[in-house]
Parts: structure tokens; sequence; C-alpha cells
């Protein structure tokens, strides 16, 4: 194929795309790969220096800031979860414009310590934004006056551990993964309306086992974390997903299967994927994980990870590795280099095409939030608040800043024109140079 793929958040992300990132649209911004075009985003900052506003933000959530005209909004939740929200502040000045509280929980599912209630990111467009929070909750909402303009509660799905995909959109569908320990499947809702116009079910659906070998309701190797993409492989808009066993490839219009690879020795997939020379990049999981680089196949392929395919299937792996592989930060691609940040702090950077590896060093720190690139820049962001800027205008590893802020970053950043949008576990900040 093996054409260039090209990453499409749908038709109605091209006015962000085109407008030189003045927009962050959805997780990982305009192209869904966490990659902006502005230059001038501050190297250094503190509480004293190129911070142009800090705004508290109430609860807890782990929900990314999303920016449209000059509004950001975010999802957020009381510690219990019986209260879900979405708040809006301005973009300019930081001021609160919207606090909405959407959805009331009677009886929140469990949610582990480290996610909370209100982790996955919005996804905004004009006038609208489309908030989720798994199954207890997805609306939309008018971005003018913050009214409701549809919400879902009645997709069933046991997170377990809580929810963390986020929505995208694709023309006039909002695509929305729900994969848990009971149930595992895809959705695509008219964003006009809400109305359901297709549905998935998971073609692999793992059971744990207890110690009799019968199948179990609950259990971690049943549900993921990740957010889907749409890119045009060879001409064809494919809707790429990653479930609890296998990553997937679909028809965006209809939820067709295409093709799938797949991974029975992991689970919680929790990463977007990045593209590029022809490559699918995209780490595994949790139990062991592995970083893939997978060449795209044709309809009715299916493969397995770890087994070498048949010789005549265009689906393949073309490398893989088990060193240094994150499982919750995003991947980030730098023209011919591929870059990312394992959870416990090494950063790796590999050659795309081959996975050589470039430099692996240690940076230190926990890290949940996805890498951000910038034209010569890397910047990384812990769990206790130093943000890591490496170079990428070289093959050797450099360290250009290190920056602490705030009470550490769960959440991944934001960009509009040449600020920076960092929510910490409290605040949300926007850093720019004079």
């Amino acid at each position: 194929m093996h054409g260039t793929l090209y990453a499409a958040a749908g038709l109605a992300l091209v006015a962000a795309v085109t407008a030189g990132d003045l927009n962050w649209p959805q997780f990982r911004g305009p192209r869904g790969d966490g990659v902006t075009t502005s230059r001038e985003l501050p190297l250094t900052w503190s509480e004293t220096s190129n911070l142009r506003w800090k705004t508290p933000i109430h609860g807890r959530g782990w929900s990314s800031p999303v920016i449209w005209g000059d509004q950001v909004w975010m999802g957020t939740a009381t510690e219990d979860g019986t209260e879900l929200s979405a708040i809006a502040v301005h973009r300019d000045t930081g001021a609160v414009l919207h606090d909405l509280k959407l959805f009331a929980v009677e009886e929140p599912q469990f949610a582990h310590k480290f996610n909370t209630y209100a982790s996955p990111t919005p996804v905004i467009e004009a006038g609208r934004v489309y908030v989720t929070f798994g199954s207890p909750g997805t609306a939309c909402l008018d971005t003018a006056t913050g009214r409701v303009v549809w919400e879902r509660r009645d997709f069933v799905c046991n997170h377990y551990r809580g929810a963390g995909s986020s929505p995208i959109l694709y023309g006039d569908l909002l695509l929305l993964h729900f994969d848990g320990s009971d149930h595992q499947y895809l959705v695509a809702l008219d964003k006009q309306t809400g109305r359901t116009v297709w549905r998935r079910d998971r073609s692999i659906d793992f059971q744990d086992l207890d110690e009799h070998g019968k199948p179990m309701i609950e259990g971690d190797f049943r549900k993921a974390f990740a957010t889907p993409h749409v890119a045009v492989l060879e001409g064809v808009p494919t809707l790429l997903s990653q479930g609890a066993k296998a990553f997937y490839a679909y028809d965006p219009l209809t939820g067709e299967e295409w093709w799938r690879v797949e991974e029975r020795n992991n689970h919680s997939g929790s990463t977007r994927p990045v593209l590029g020379h022809g490559l699918v990049f995209v780490p595994s999981g949790f139990a062991g994980g592995q970083l893939l680089a997978l060449r795209p196949g044709k309809k009715g392929e299916v493969i397995d990870a770890n087994t070498a395919a048949p010789p005549d299937t265009q689906l393949k792996v073309v490398w893989m590795t088990k060193r240094s592989v994150p499982k919750k930060p995003s991947l980030v691609l730098v023209e011919d280099r591929l870059y990312g940040m394992e959870d416990g702090g090494v950063a790796t950077c590999w050659e795309a095409r081959t996975g050589e590896v470039v430099w692996n060093e240690r940076v230190g720190g926990n890290y949940s939030a996805s890498l951000l690139a910038a034209p010569g820049r890397l910047y990384c962001f812990s769990e206790e608040g130093k943000t890591t800027v490496l170079a990428t205008d070289t093959r050797e590893f450099r360290i250009l800043a290190e920056n602490r802020l705030g009470d550490g970053f769960m959440a991944s950043p934001a960009v509009s024109g040449n600020a920076l949008f960092l929510r910490s576990r409290t605040h949300l900040y926007r850093l720019e140079s004079p």
C-alpha cells in the first residue's frame, strides 16, 4: 500500500487544521497525533514566568482541554462520581464561562484511584461540544448557551476501572468506544440528534477464567481505554480502533470490520495510534506490552501479532519491541523518527521504518499525559509536575529545558496559537512567552 497515511478526523476538523492550530478540537489536537505547527510555544515557565493565567478547576478529572475560538472546555467530576460536569473557560482571560452539572449518578461504578470519573476528553466544533463520561452519560452542548442539545444514558458498559476512551468526530458521526468487563463495542451517533447510526460488537470477546475454567463476568483482560482514529488509507477512510485483545480496522460509515491484528497476551490498551511511512504505530497494552508497527491490510485479513503472517497477507507486523514501551502516554511521530515516553520515565527515539533505537534515556518521573511535538521540540509532562523539553532536530538526546509547575499532569496538553494550555490536578494554566 504503501502510500502515505494521512491522519483525518473528519470534515468537521478541516477548518481547525487550516487555522494553524488556533483550535485544538479533540484529544491530541487537530490531527489527533499530538503534533502542533505552532513555532513560538514557550520553552521555560514557572508560577511567575510566562504564565498568562491559571484558573482553579473544581472536582477531579483527567479530561484534557479542547479549544475552539475563545473557549476551552473539559470534563470534571466529584471524587465519588455522583456529579459529572463540563466546564468552559475563556481562552484569553481564564474566566469561567460555563460550569454545567450534566449528570447525577446515584450508584457510580467503581473507578480505580489512578483514574477519575471524568477522564475522557471532549470533542468540539463550531457551536457544539460533545462530552462523554462513558456509560454514565454522553451529551451534546451548545457552546454559546451551555444548553443540552441531546444526551444519551442508555449505553451499558461496566468500565471496571473507570472510563478513559475519548470520542472523535467523523463527518456527521460521533464515534465512541465502550470496552468494559461485560461488553465491548463501538457506536456511531448522529451528531445532530444523538441517534444511533450503527453499533458493532468486538469480534474478539475474551473472558477471564476462574479456577474451574469457567468464564468470569468481570476482569481486566476484557477492557480497554484507547481513543479511536480515522485515517485515509489508499484513499479509503478507515476507522482504527484498539480493543482489549486486538487492533481493528472498520468502515467508519457502517462499522463493518475490515481487518484486525490479534494480541491476546495484552489488555487495557490506552493510547491513540500514530500513522506515517505506510505504517500504524500502537502500543498493545499493559501485560508486558509491545510496540507494534503495522502495515495495514486488506478486507478480511486477520493475523496474530506474535506469529509470522502468511506470505500472501498484506497485513503484517513490520517491527515490534518490548523495550521501554509506554502504556498510557501516546506516541508522536516527527518526520522519520518515532518518540515514546515509558510510564516510568524512560524516553526512547526509534527509526520509524525499522524500529532501530536512536537513543534510550531515563528522564525521570512518572507519566500518563501524552507527548506533544512542536517544531524542533518534544514536550514531556510528568505526574509530578515536571515538564522536560527535548530536541527533535537532532539524532542526539538533548534536554532543552526542565520546568516545574502545579501539582502534576495527568491530562494531555492543548495548544492555541503560541499558547500552551496545561491542566494539572487542580488548575488550568495558559503559558505563553511575552
